[in-house]
């Protein structure tokens, strides 16, 4: 069985709390959030901010992603593992929940993968710049990549849509 979050690495960043601005519209406010990779907890307490009920987990909580669901959520929202980005798309897919994962644009870029999102359905909401993530080590932040939300059935109205940070 595949491990859904590495120990560092090249996996570990960590998303700053303003990638959720374009996402908060899409999200009900009496929804409990499942943030299955939380990392240092920065979508979480910004989320827990705005008066939302999250349930943090990761492989570090011992609640593996790709192993564990919890008892009762609404959503999930999370920037996964880019090394294992298939494996958790697959996932969220599987368990039916409205889902937003912060992905690079590159998700898109197999044939296989595109395939896969017609067959399951997916909305983007695309970002005007690159979000600097945070990374264990202060000369890695950057932004060394575009990303998007890519979602399910958070019914946000269009299948593209585009944001301004």
């Amino acid at each position: 069985m595949i491990k859904a979050q590495k120990q560092g690495g090249k996996d570990d960043y960590q998303t700053p709390p303003e990638a959720l601005i374009p996402l908060l519209p899409h999200l009900k406010e009496n929804w409990v959030i499942w943030e299955c990779a939380s990392g240092q907890g920065n979508l979480v307490k910004e989320l827990r901010k705005r008066g939302f009920k999250v349930i943090a987990t990761d492989i570090h909580s011992g609640k593996d992603f790709l192993e564990y669901e919890p008892k009762h959520y609404d959503c999930i929202i999370t920037n996964p593992p880019f090394s294992l980005k298939q494996e958790f798309l697959e996932r969220a897919y599987c368990l039916g929940k409205p889902f937003a994962f912060l992905l690079p644009l590159t998700t898109l870029e197999s044939e296989k993968r595109q395939r896969f999102f017609h067959q399951c359905g997916l909305e983007m909401i695309l970002f005007n710049k690159r979000i600097n993530f945070e990374t264990p080590t202060s000369e890695d932040n950057g932004s060394w990549f575009a990303t998007a939300w890519f979602t399910n059935h958070l019914e946000i109205g269009k299948q593209l849509n585009f944001t301004k940070l």
